[in-house]
Parts: structure tokens; C-alpha cells; sequence
């Protein structure tokens, strides 16, 4: 009976290692701190408000962004959203063009449908706040531009696809309420409204 029994228990305690090892490999969940980097589109919509009853033209831009992340449960986590400077190109039609900078910080809080398990496929969406700061604003014919900053809210959707214990291939997409109120010669002048659907391909790495 004892002989028998111990090639079971042998068989099973191997089976329990292996389920072990493949799931501190791929376990995805609570505890996870994460980094994402890659580069992102921010996407304007296609209609961006009035400055001097003129119409607003906002072109789309490509940087490097990242993102520090914390998962605090399984199905649960954090993420902020940062980048380099996006520089964007204004057209107020028929009076002037101009530029400025802006840098889109952005908090979310995101589910994980299949987190704690060790499924290869990790989707997640997310719904937080975003925070635009507007730097460098230039117009073409010499009055000063200024963009107040902004606060909007912001959804999130994205997906990992996990390579080992520590990579991933990422891909994300943000859509965040922009929206400045502009002065022209220090004086008000109407609302630039970015809105803009951000997306970003790269790698998420988990420490």
C-alpha cells in the first residue's frame, strides 16, 4: 500500500511544484509594480473650439511616453500616465497660426477582468482624471497666446500581452477631456478643446 501510495504522492507533489512555478512565471495581480514606456499618438478631435470667433485647427503629435503603475489586488490597480512635451501645431482660420506645448499627466484607476490568473492575455480598462499644462504658446503674428491649464476626466483601455515573468508586449488607448480658455494680448478670446484619443504601443515591464 505504501509503495503505491508513493509514486502518487511523488507525482503529485511534482504536479504541484510545476503548478507553482508557472504561476509565480505568470501570476498577474495584487502586488505587481509596473512600468510602461512607448511611444504614443495624441489625437485631437476634429473640432477644437473658437479663438477670436475663428475656428481652431489642433494637429496631432508622437512622443515617447511611460507609465508607473500599482496593482493593489487582483483585479484591481493604479496608473499615471506621463510623457515628454507634446508640441502641437494651432490654425485660428484666417487670422493666425501658432503652436504650444503641453504636458497631459493622467491618473487612473483600472480593472482587470482576468487578473490573478495565469492567463497570457491580460485586458484592463480604467476611468480617472487627467491634469494639462500648457507651456510655450506662440501665434505668427506677434500677439502672446495664452492656454490656462486643465482638468478633465479620462478613460482608459489597453491590454498586455505577457512574454515571461517580468516583460510584456502593451498596447493602450486614453480618451481625455481637454479643455483650455485662451487669451489673446492678455485678453479672453474663446476655448481651445483638444479632446484628444491618445494611443500608445511599447513594453510594460513588472518588477
Amino acid at each position: 500500500m505504501r509503495k503505491a501510495a508513493l509514486p502518487t504522492l511523488l507525482v503529485s507533489s511534482i504536479a504541484a511544484a510545476a503548478l507553482m512555478t508557472s504561476s509565480q512565471v505568470f501570476a498577474y495581480g495584487a502586488g505587481d509594480f509596473f512600468t510602461r514606456v512607448g511611444v504614443a499618438k495624441v489625437d485631437p478631435t476634429s473640432n477644437n473650439g473658437e479663438i477670436l470667433g475663428a475656428d481652431v485647427n489642433v494637429d496631432a503629435e508622437t512622443n515617447f511616453a511611460f507609465t508607473l503603475g500599482y496593482r493593489f489586488h487582483d483585479k484591481m490597480g493604479v496608473e499615471l500616465l506621463a510623457a515628454l512635451p507634446f508640441k502641437h501645431d494651432l490654425q485660428v482660420e484666417g487670422v493666425t497660426d501658432g503652436s504650444t506645448k503641453h504636458l497631459p499627466p493622467t491618473l487612473t484607476l483600472q480593472y482587470y477582468p482576468l487578473g490573478g490568473t495565469e492567463a497570457r492575455v491580460q485586458p484592463y480598462v480604467g476611468a480617472g482624471i487627467n491634469y494639462t499644462l500648457f507651456s510655450d504658446e506662440k501665434t505668427d503674428i506677434g500677439a502672446s497666446l495664452e492656454l490656462d491649464d486643465s482638468w478633465g476626466a479620462a478613460g482608459q483601455v489597453g491590454i498586455d500581452l505577457l512574454i515571461d515573468e517580468h516583460w510584456a508586449l502593451n498596447a493602450a488607448a486614453w480618451y481625455i477631456d481637454i479643455d483650455s480658455d485662451a487669451k489673446v494680448g492678455g485678453a479672453e478670446a474663446g476655448t481651445v478643446e483638444i479632446d484628444p484619443v491618445v494611443v500608445m504601443a511599447g513594453l510594460s515591464y513588472r518588477f
